[in-house]
């Protein structure tokens, strides 16, 4: 191998080697979730939790702020369901 080769190699298995930040999730907002996972074909929601397919999808991916939003769409939706 040349001396290239090896600077190359070398650089390659540093960045091999440094430590990736960490992906954090907020979890200062719990999941809405109590484990009974049916969607309604007539509202498009949990049965359980009362989030779509989507809200559920991308809940770890949220803000909190964007978690506290979908909890208020919930209370909307259970406050409908229940008249």
């Amino acid at each position: 191998m040349s001396e290239i080769d090896d600077r190359t190699e070398l650089r390659r298995e540093r960045a091999r080697r440094r430590p990736r930040p960490r992906r954090e999730f907020d979890t200062s907002v719990p999941s809405p979730c109590i484990t009974v996972c049916q969607v309604d074909d007539a509202t498009g929601c949990c049965i359980g939790c009362y989030r779509s397919i989507d809200e559920i999808r991308e809940w770890p991916i949220l803000s909190a702020d964007e978690k506290r939003t979908v909890l208020a769409r919930i209370a909307e939706r259970k406050a409908t369901a229940g008249t």
